[in-house]
């Protein structure tokens, strides 16, 4: 049996229509954290010009791996291991990067580390979009997600609902520009940042 996510299916739907616009135009994209591989299998379907890369951490690698020799499309790449913490990061340069609910599960130091990373494998004029819940000069955007808070922060001191503008200060700090802020259904958003094609 394939792992499942039912979030993912109901999800999915709504993610495509922001990436379609976003990745118009580029070829290789690299996700982060694909998990059940449910995402990279629908979106590499439904965006054939693209070159799905999909990762993960070792231990989620068997299912990730199942699912893609079972369902993938020729676009989408067999997954490699990465763990964002630890460069050089094993892809090719990419014209994109994609994650989705990832950010509130990785500790403050592995965000940090991801968006640190990201300059060594993307070319000029890359995007980047993600995915989950945020907070706003330190609020919440459902009283459903600051109970989300405090079951992650319960569960693991290190994670949480991160804050707009922490996250957009990294990516800021490696030279990206916000292009959009989507609300999405339950209480998610969906962001857009891109890099300049000319890098100072």
């Amino acid at each position: 049996m394939l792992p499942h996510s039912d979030a993912c299916e109901r999800n999915k739907g709504p993610i495509l229509e922001v990436l379609r616009e976003a990745f118009a135009g580029y070829k290789d994209i690299l996700e982060i954290g694909s998990g059940t591989g449910q995402h990279a299998v629908h979106f590499a379907n439904e965006m054939p010009w693209l070159v799905w890369q999909p990762s993960e951490r070792l231990d989620e690698m068997p299912g990730l791996r199942k699912r893609i020799v079972y369902e993938g499309p020729k676009n989408l790449r067999a997954p490699v291991e990465l763990d964002v913490t630890q460069p050089p990061w094993d892809v090719r340069r990419m014209d994109g990067v994609f994650t989705a609910n990832t950010l509130h599960i990785m500790s403050w130091r592995e965000v940090e580390a991801f968006f640190a990373n990201l300059p060594a494998i993307l070319k000029p004029g890359a995007v980047l979009v993600i995915y989950g819940p945020f907070r706003y000069a330190g609020a919440y955007t459902s009283e459903s997600n600051a109970s989300f808070d405090d079951m992650l922060r319960a569960r693991d001191p290190q994670s949480g609902i991160r804050d707009f503008a922490a996250v957009d200060a990294l990516a800021r700090g490696i030279g990206f520009v916000l292009q959009a802020d989507h609300r999405m259904p339950a209480n998610n958003q969906t962001l857009v940042w891109k890099r300049p094609l000319t890098l100072v």
